[in-house]
């Protein structure tokens, strides 16, 4: 937003409005409701904006817009004015891929799950909206829950399916074909390909190169961000808030890619303090822990599990992954089993509390757990089905 000198015009992105001028020197006066219901944009203002100039510059944009100003003897109050995301129907959805979850924004992510919340009826209903699209789904890392989902979801809308699964070995890539060569041909068969790879940054180089929609479905250690949106569904549906929650993050936290982009979602969200809890070897790195510092989102490390389950909404236990170890056997031996969700740890979780896991699990929640009403980990799971048909949905068709 820019205004004139004698503030008699204010130019927006998309159109203009006139502010006549009572006085240069003191100020102007308008209608600030008539003015405010014509705006195609967000308006926020003090409460005695009547004879007001509007501030400009970086500066302003970042007071607050309750602080008063004085300019020339004249009190000031700064106006803020950001664009309404275009979440309306038929609209081209905002993003072009999902690679990773800093993507989302909270406006964006509440559209989303809005969308999620329709495709639990279109579910039982079904729906041909995806009728003539193909997915392909491109697995170089072993998967059942996320691959089966994406194809269940793509079914659910009318849309068809082409799989390989193991890709490391039954594919190309087992005579040295190059990621980026094995996406330039797959995009020529299909309108989206959802991807999983075992190295960090595939995802990145399969968005680069292909003409189509990517969908990142866990690039090795680095991120898995359609997990980290079921994952915050999840938590709003089962808590009933995503503001002012705490969350410990348990297990694999060096290696577990939904824990890292589940820290990056949470920190869209106000009041939000994050729980690491994992043995020495496997511990949050620091590229997350600068990035919720930087974003004011309060963390703490802890060793000790049942203080922080007694503290928390959500404790998101994660398994120690033997296959990011090598032949580091021995460390791996020293992680596993250290920190594990049983019935002590039930009976000190508060009576809102729940228990999320974002599977497989081995043995760091016990079976017995399953049984009690705050284990969320197989309603989790179902919403993942809910998030991915709302994605396919956004990115091939728009909202």
């Amino acid at each position: 937003m820019a205004s004139s000198s004698p503030f008699s015009t204010c130019t927006l992105n998309r159109g203009s409005f006139a502010i006549k001028a009572r006085n240069f020197n003191k100020g102007f006066n308008c209608n600030v409701s008539n003015l405010l219901n014509r705006l195609p944009v967000h308006v926020k203002l003090s409460a005695d904006f009547t004879y007001s100039r509007l501030l400009t510059g970086e500066e302003s944009l970042k007071s607050e817009q309750n602080q008063r100003l004085w300019r020339n003897g004249v009190k000031c109050s700064a106006l803020e004015l950001r664009d309404i995301p275009a979440f309306t129907l038929g609209n081209k959805f905002q993003l072009d891929d999902v690679i990773e979850a800093q993507q989302f924004e909270r406006d964006t992510l509440s559209a989303i799950f809005e969308v999620a919340r329709e495709m639990e009826n279109i579910e039982k209903e079904g729906s041909q909206i995806l009728k003539g699209y193909l997915m392909a789904t491109l697995f170089y890392e072993p998967s059942t829950r996320t691959r089966l989902s994406f194809e269940s979801a793509m079914k659910r809308l009318g849309g068809e399916v082409l799989t390989t699964e193991n890709a490391r070995e039954f594919s190309s890539a087992a005579k040295g074909e190059t990621l980026e060569d094995t996406i330039r041909t797959v995009e020529g068969y299909s309108d989206i390909i959802v991807m999983r790879h075992f190295e960090s940054g595939a995802a990145r180089r399969a968005e680069a190169t292909a003409g189509i929609p990517i969908i990142n479905a866990g690039d090795g250690p680095g991120q898995h961000p359609t997990q980290a949106l079921l994952d915050v569904y999840t938590i709003e549906r089962e808590i009933g808030k995503l503001d002012g929650i705490r969350v410990g993050l348990v297990g694999d936290l060096a290696n577990g890619r939904t824990v890292r982009s589940l820290a990056y979602l949470l920190a869209k969200y106000r009041d939000v303090k994050i729980y690491f809890v994992s043995p020495e070897v496997v511990k949050m790195k620091d590229d997350i822990k600068d990035y919720l510092r930087s974003s004011g989102v309060e963390w703490e490390e802890s060793a000790d599990l049942m203080e922080v389950a007694s503290k928390c909404d959500v404790v998101y236990q994660t398994r120690i992954q033997r296959e990011r170890f090598g032949e580091r056997v021995e460390l791996y031996e020293e992680a596993r089993g250290k920190y594990i969700v049983d019935k002590d740890v039930l009976k000190v979780m508060q009576k809102h509390a729940v228990v999320m896991h974002p599977l497989p699990r081995l043995d760091e929640i016990t079976v017995d757990v399953d049984a009690d009403p705050r284990a969320a980990y197989f309603r989790q799971a179902k919403n993942g089905l809910y998030i991915r048909m709302a994605l396919l949905k956004l990115l091939l068709v728009g909202w």
